[in-house]
């Protein structure tokens, strides 16, 4: 059996990437002969270096559900830009439907404040300082998908400088609330 070039990709990938369960769920569908029981899995996958993706499987069995989240986790991978390789680079709010989400840049050594799947995300992309609150559906496939809105609106420093045909100083020279500079006149 001959290897191609996509089968060399996928083996190298396969050791640095982080993979998180966020749930299984156990769906049955009722037929003539009684029930008939399937599951469902959402899981998340990161590098740790800023690449995240998520996705669902649905199977008869665990392990098989599990690892069709995870490919499809892998298809839909994004990178997102973070401050210093530890946190955003700005506050951020995210929606899916009744999911909401607020996630907060935090300062060096204050963790991953977040619960359940929004920590999955955050633990896979390699946050290591962040705070997260999530307002509105529990459910894990909203709040994920919410969480994914916001980081996708997620911009570094230089993108918006370059959007804007500005120097990254510009942007980021000024906080919100300093006054401005008045320049002295001579006279």
């Amino acid at each position: 059996m001959a290897r191609t070039p996509r089968d060399n990709r996928a083996q190298r990938e396969e050791p640095d990437l982080i993979e998180k369960l966020v749930g299984i769920n156990r769906v049955a569908k009722v037929v003539k002969g009684g029930r008939r029981f399937g599951f469902a899995a959402i899981m998340v996958v990161g590098d740790g270096k800023g690449r995240v993706g998520f996705g669902a499987g649905k199977a008869r069995e665990v392990p098989e559900a599990i690892r069709k989240a995870t490919e499809n986790a892998r298809k839909s991978m994004v990178r997102i830009p973070l401050r210093e390789g530890r946190t955003l680079h700005h506050d951020i709010k995210g929606r899916y439907g009744a999911g909401r989400v607020v996630m907060r840049n935090a300062p060096p050594g204050t963790g991953v404040i977040a619960g359940g799947p929004m920590r999955a995300v955050f633990e896979a992309l390699g946050v290591q300082d962040v705070v997260a609150k999530s307002i509105g559906s529990s459910n894990p496939h909203n709040m994920i998908k919410a969480a994914f809105d916001g980081l996708n609106k997620c911009m570094s420093p230089r993108a918006v400088a370059s959007k804007r045909g500005k120097k990254i100083g510009d942007i980021v020279g000024r906080r919100e609330g300093d006054a401005p500079v008045k320049e002295a006149v001579d006279g």
